[in-house]
C-alpha cells in the first residue's frame, strides 16, 4: 500500500462512538483498522460504511478481532494492523465497557472491578505502549498533514461520581493520568496525545437509561440541551489527527454540551 495514505487503529470501532470515529477518519482520507471484540457483523457494517465515505481510492478498511484486555491479543492487533497496512499513524483508544450490573459501591464485586479496569484502563495503556514501541523503533516518516497521534476516549465519569458504577468512574479517571503520562513522554518525539471526555452520548451503553437522561437533559443538566452523537466525537477525532491542535498535547477536550461548566 502507498505509504502516503495514513492509517488509524480504532479500538471498539464496530459500532456506536467507534463507528462514528472510523467514519470521520474515512472522510479525512485515512485507512482504518476497525478493531472489534466479538460482533463481526457490526464490524463489517462499519467497514462498508467507511468504504462508502472514502475520499481516496487507495484507502482501505479492515476489521480486526481482538480483546484489548488480553495481553497477547493486544500485541497481535498491532502486528495484524502493520501487516495489513504497513504503518500506523493514529491510535484511538475507544474500546470501553460499563459494569455488567450497576451496583452501589458497597456491593461492587472484585470480578466486575477487574473486568472493567482491564478493558478500560489496562488495555489502552499497554496497547499504546505497543504502538509507541513501533514508532520509536521504526521511526516511520509522518504523512504530510497528519503526524502521529494517540487519543484516549474517556468520559465525564472521570470526574463525575456515579456510586452505582464506581469501577467505571475509576477506570475513566485513570485514563486522565494515562493521557498526561504519555503526553509528557512523547512530546519530544513529536507525538501528540489527547483525552476526549464525552458526556451523555447516544450509544448502546446508554440506551437502557434513555428516558432518565431525556428528562435530565430537558431540565438543563446539559446546557446545550441535547444528547451527544457519534458524529460529535468523530469530528473531534478528525480535527486532532489532522493536526488542528498542534500545541495542545495532554489536553482534555470536552464533548459534553457544557455539562462540565460549574453553575449556580
Amino acid at each position: 500500500m502507498n505509504a502516503e495514505v495514513p492509517v488509524a487503529l480504532v479500538t471498539g470501532g464496530s459500532r456506536g462512538l467507534g463507528r462514528g470515529i472510523a467514519s470521520a477518519l474515512a472522510r479525512k482520507g485515512m485507512s482504518v483498522a476497525v478493531n472489534y471484540a466479538g460482533n463481526s457483523a457490526a464490524a463489517a457494517e462499519t467497514v462498508q460504511q467507511c468504504t462508502s465515505l472514502k475520499t481516496d481510492a487507495r484507502q482501505r478498511f479492515v476489521a480486526l478481532k481482538a480483546n484489548v484486555a488480553d495481553p497477547a491479543e493486544r500485541l497481535r492487533l498491532v502486528k495484524e494492523t502493520l501487516a495489513s497496512f504497513g504503518r500506523i499513524d493514529a491510535l484511538v483508544n475507544n474500546a470501553g465497557i460499563g459494569p455488567r450490573v450497576r451496583a452501589d459501591i458497597t456491593q461492587t464485586s472484585l470480578e466486575s472491578f477487574r473486568e472493567v479496569l482491564q478493558v478500560n484502563l489496562e488495555g489502552p495503556f499497554f496497547l499504546t505502549q505497543a504502538v509507541v514501541d513501533y514508532w520509536l523503533t521504526n521511526r516511520p516518516e509522518p504523512v504530510p498533514g497528519f503526524g502521529f497521534t494517540v487519543i484516549f476516549n474517556s468520559s465525564i465519569s472521570a470526574d463525575t461520581v456515579s456510586v452505582n458504577r464506581g469501577e467505571y468512574c475509576i477506570s475513566k479517571s485513570g485514563l486522565t493520568m494515562v493521557t498526561q503520562l504519555w503526553a509528557v513522554r512523547l512530546a519530544a518525539e513529536g507525538i501528540n496525545v489527547y483525552e476526549l471526555r464525552p458526556g451523555i452520548m447516544a450509544t448502546d451503553m446508554t440506551s437502557g437509561v434513555k428516558e432518565k437522561y431525556d428528562s435530565l437533559i430537558a431540565d438543563g443538566l446539559v446546557p446545550q440541551r441535547r444528547w451527544g452523537t457519534d458524529e460529535d466525537i468523530g469530528r473531534a477525532v478528525g480535527s486532532l489527527v489532522t493536526g488542528e491542535f498542534p500545541y495542545s498535547t495532554g489536553s482534555v477536550i470536552y464533548l459534553d454540551g457544557g455539562f462540565h461548566i460549574r453553575r449556580l
